[in-house]
């Protein structure tokens, strides 16, 4: 049997995380993560089988078609969610998907930076699942390294964009290049 891992897309904490806090701006087109590329990464951790979930909230009305289309050919399956105006649709679905995931094999990879999936994460430690998360360590909420959790950055890990971000982080010293300060 081929071993699988489960990659789940939180698409707006990463995308207000990108935006907010690192380009301080929407990101552009180029500005965006390549999204194939997290599937190829995903295979280098070991797994023969991918499962692609993209959680997208729709709850407006105004679901990005052109970006469903785009994650769709990136080897993606679109989730588009919706509720009433108050609930965090995307947390919700995802949640429910990580708490389905216990009852299956796999190893899980989780795009986003949000704590609402502690428990859910612990359950699937607990039952014997490898979790690792995915998106800007630095950003991160801290409760996942505590429990070592695996973090792996979008950008350096992934290599998922075309473009070096204007990111503040720290730098391991053996990773230092003082050449990526000095233009």
């Amino acid at each position: 049997m081929a071993h699988r891992t489960y990659v789940l897309i939180d698409g707006e904490n990463l995308d207000t995380t990108l935006g907010v806090s690192i380009l301080r701006h929407a990101p552009k087109s180029g500005e965006r993560p390549r999204w194939e590329r997290v599937i190829e990464f995903a295979r280098t951790l070991g797994s023969d089988d991918v499962v692609a979930l993209f959680f997208i909230n729709s709850t407006s009305g105004n679901t990005p078609w052109p970006f469903v289309a785009a994650i769709q050919n990136a080897g993606f399956r679109a989730v588009l969610l919706s509720g009433t105006g108050n609930e965090k649709v995307v947390d919700v679905g995802i949640q429910r998907t990580l708490e389905a995931l216990t009852k299956r094999d796999g190893d899980v990879l989780l795009g986003s930076h949000d704590r609402d999936f502690l428990p859910q994460v612990e359950q699937l430690l607990d039952s014997g699942h490898g979790v690792a998360m995915l998106g800007f360590p630095e950003m991160m909420s801290g409760v996942y390294a505590e429990l070592g959790v695996q973090i792996h950055d979008l950008e350096y890990d992934v290599k998922a964009f075309n473009v070096r971000l204007p990111r503040i982080r720290v730098i391991p010293l053996a990773e230092f290049d003082p050449e990526d300060f000095l233009d």
